[in-house]
């Protein structure tokens, strides 16, 4: 009985640790995600200001293979990614938008976000809504 009850509180006493352990990763995902989640929140109100300051100086921005604006990949820095992709939208499109959007985190603390893209183009009138994935 008596090695029964050592062993117990054994493991009463790494419980907390586990409990505390769960929390600051939980806390540290929920930061990643805030981040991610205030970008898109700062995009959406075409506070570029603000979103080019969340930018690393040397951020290197891939689009996606086979997309109109992957023509000039990488842009590296936060003004090549303003002229090679935030500007061209709003020159082929009357409206490009996120409004869907769900957050996930990767285990090495990668943020992916997916959702969809609705559009209007300016020259032919059509209007899409297409999937995107996103990794930060």
């Amino acid at each position: 009985m008596k090695r029964l009850t050592i062993s117990l509180m054994v493991l009463f006493s790494f419980i907390p640790l586990c409990a505390s352990s769960a929390i600051d990763n939980n806390r540290a995902k929920d930061k990643n995600i805030k981040i991610v989640q205030a970008l898109y929140s700062d995009f959406a109100k075409r506070d570029i200001s603000v979103v080019l300051q969340r930018f690393d100086p040397k951020i290197e921005w891939n689009e996606a293979e086979n997309f109109p604006y992957a023509d000039g990949n990488p842009y590296v820095g936060p003004n090549a990614v303003v002229e090679g992709v935030f500007n061209r939208p709003g020159t082929e499109w009357d409206y490009w938008n996120l409004p869907e959007q769900k957050y996930h985190e990767e285990k090495n603390g990668d943020i992916i976000v997916t959702g969809r893209y609705k559009a209007k183009n300016k020259e032919t009138g059509e209007i899409i809504s297409t999937q995107f994935v996103h990794m930060w």
